[in-house]
Order: C-alpha cells, then structure tokens, then sequence
C-alpha cells in the first residue's frame, strides 16, 4: 500500500514500526521516523509517547474547555449510561458539569441533573437526593474514594482523565481521523494507574493512587485523539472495578470530549455554610 504511513507500537520506551513495505515506499531520503513538522505532531515513537503523557500540560496551556462526559457501566447484562455536560479551567483545577442521570428504569421518576463542581482533592455535589435539601451541595475527598473519583461521581474529572495518560505504558498510532471537525492523531494504549500516581500533578497523587489499588487492574486501556497542539479533543478509558455488592466485575467506559479551547469558565465552589453536614441516605 504505497503511500501509506508506518503503523507504530512504542512499548517501555521503545519503538517498532509495522509494515516495512510502507515505509520502504516513502523513500530512503524520508526515512520511517517523523518528526510532524507537516503532519501535525509525531505518529510513533518515543516521541508520540511523550506527547500523549503530557497531554494534560497542552490543557493547562490552552487554559480552559468545554467538555462532555459520559460514563458506560455494564455488570451482569445491565448497562446505564450517565452524561455530563460543562466547563473546565484546567489552570485552577475547577470545573464544573450537569449530570444527567438515567431514567428510572419503570420510566415512572423524572431525576433531576446533578450539578457537580471539580476541585484539587474534592467533589461537590448539588440536587445529590439521599435526603440532603435541594439547596445543600454533599462534599466529597476523592483521595478517600476507591476509585479516585474516576466513576463515582458519575464522570471521570477531564484533567484526571488526561493526567492517567502520564502512566502510559504502550501506544499503537492508529491513525488520522477528525473530531467535531477538527483533525487529530488517534493512538491506543495502556496506562498504568500507579505510574500515573507517582507523576501526576499533586492534588491528584492520592486519588490516582487509590484507584491503582480499588479497581481491578492497575492497567488501563485508552484511545486519544490529539489535536496539533497536543490537546485532547476526545479519551476514552477502559475501567474495572468490583462493586461490594457484586461479586462480578463492572466494566466502565468513560469518555471524556474537550472543544472550544479557551471560553470563560468561571467556577466558583461553596461557602461553608452551603455544604450539607448531615447523613446521606444509602442509595
């Protein structure tokens, strides 16, 4: 397939490019490497590799995003879906997002979205339900969460979902795709949630430590599209944990799209005396 560039795999610092005849038809003058002064970034190599774990320093760069969410949960045949929808200010580490939760399944209550704040260290939770008042937000340590708030609010953090990226291990570059329009480099890998922990930045050592050690597996499968900055226009990561009151394993999907770089995102978290004090219902 004359024309077409080298698939790579970069595993442990290493590189192997895949299909020779391909790079042989480049010419020997191209040579197999890239460098991505005219395509946008590196496809391979110890280089793409670096590009993917700094990901999260490309959105503190850009400042802020809009972004979506949304979380996939499949144990024993059933399988929800809750979406998210708001701003991030990547610099201060605060978002914000509206969660809208699956219909019950008789169809018969109407939820009501739940308004989540992003924080170093903490999650804030508004319209929670559990019988906390409508205008209490519930406040949550990440760090005390089994899976460092990955699942358990509902959507995976976006700076938290890059910043798994810094534990990566293995990446393939799949190839040049488009999201919402705008052109990207798709890679595939595997990242190691107690790597992650170790670099990450350090309101997120503890929660990415903790879920190294809740979830199932350390690993985590992940696709990323980059933009030319190095951005991640869209990840999605691949979870598993075991919920205690399941023997079996849930499988979760979180995917996690940024656009519109750069918007106002201005968040503000609650005062004290707005923070509900009381017990929460179990759900």
């Amino acid at each position: 397939m004359a024309g077409r560039a080298p698939r790579r795999r970069w595993t442990g610092g290493s590189a192997v490019a895949l299909g020779a005849a391909g790079c042989l038809a480049l010419g020997a003058l191209a040579g197999c490497g890239s460098s991505g002064a005219a395509t946008g970034g590196p496809t391979g190599g110890p280089a793409a590799a670096k590009v993917v774990r700094e990901a999260a320093d490309a959105l503190v760069a850009a400042g802020s995003s809009k972004a979506r969410t949304s979380l996939e949960m499949a144990t024993g045949g059933t399988r929800v879906t809750i979406r998210g929808e708001g701003v991030y200010d990547y610099r201060n580490r605060l978002g914000r997002l509206k969660v809208l939760l699956p219909q019950d399944p008789a169809g018969d209550t109407v939820r009501r979205p739940i308004t989540e704040l992003l924080a170093p260290g903490a999650l804030f939770m508004k319209n929670r339900g559990a019988g906390v008042p409508a205008d209490k937000w519930v406040r949550v340590d990440t760090g005390t969460l089994s899976d460092g708030n990955l699942v358990t609010g509902g959507a995976t953090d976006p700076f938290t979902a890059a910043e798994v990226l810094r534990g990566t291990r293995s990446l393939t570059f799949v190839g040049r795709t488009e999201v919402a329009g705008t052109k990207v480099r798709h890679f595939r890998g595997t990242a190691d949630l107690e790597e992650a922990s170790r670099v990450a930045s350090p309101a997120n050592r503890s929660p990415l430590g903790a879920a190294a050690k809740g979830f199932a597996t350390a690993r985590v499968p992940f696709d990323v599209y980059l933009d030319d900055q190095g951005r991640i226009r869209k990840v999605r990561h691949r979870f598993s944990f075991v919920n205690g009151r399941r023997a079996e394993p849930v499988a979760v999907a979180s995917t996690t799209l940024l656009y519109d770089f750069g918007v106002p995102a201005d968040v503000r978290l609650p005062e004290a005396g707005d923070i509900y004090a009381g017990r929460i219902a179990e759900q």
